[in-house]
This record gives C-alpha cells, structure tokens and sequence, in this order.
C-alpha cells in the first residue's frame, strides 16, 4: 500500500517521500482465512475534518505526527521546500512536520475536502 510522508530534515525544511507500506499475510479476524495486514501503529485519537471550498491555509507545522485519508475533495499540501502535491479520495497522507515551519495546505477545485486524521502516538 503506497503513502506519501510529509517529513523534516535536521533544519525543520519539510519535504515528501513516498513509501510503501510492508503487509505480510497474518491472521486477524480467525476463523477466517488471512488478511494482508501491516503492524499496529498506536494511536492516541482520530478526528473528522472538513476544509470549506477556497479554503487556505497559512505555513504552519503538523499539530502531531498523524495520518490523513483523504475521502472527497482535492487537498493540496505545500512543503516547505516549494514542492506541491494534490491528494484525492483514496489518498493517504503522513505528516511528520511537528517541529519546523511546516507546510502549507488548502481545498482546491473548488469543492470541500473531507478526511479523516488519525493522531499517532
């Protein structure tokens, strides 16, 4: 499964990678035959979010290391190297950015953009 990461260098510029998630077959739902399925990753809470059509948003840090999946809409986000990318419904985003200047990010194409965040631990 592919993601991009929005990480920082020693500096605190952000910038994207994009990786690839490892999903060895294990047992998890027993009896039922195994699924395809990467390790936990520990969690501390998960919110809703919608941006409005047109919004902007000004340069600022991830409030924590979390994840986006991204459900309707088109979500530009701009790292602090200049780089923009767009994520649509069924993109998952990773911000690691909780110490620089951050990103930038707005709703674009003119229609809201909701997803849901999970905050990591």
């Amino acid at each position: 499964m592919k993601y991009t990461k929005l990480t920082e260098d020693a500096d605190g510029l952000s910038y994207f990678t994009e990786c690839q998630a490892e999903l060895p077959e294990r047992d998890f739902v027993p009896p039922a035959a195994p699924l395809l399925i990467s390790d936990i990753l520990p969690a501390t809470g998960m919110v809703f979010l919608t941006l409005p059509a047109g919004w902007r948003g000004i340069q600022h840090p991830s409030p924590h290391k979390q994840i986006a999946a991204i459900l309707s809409g088109r979500f530009r986000v701009v790292a602090g190297t200049g780089e923009a990318r767009d994520f649509c419904a069924g993109d998952l985003f990773w911000m690691e950015d909780t110490t620089g200047p951050g990103h930038a990010s707005s709703a674009e194409g003119g229609t809201p953009v909701t997803m849901v965040i999970t905050q990591l631990s």
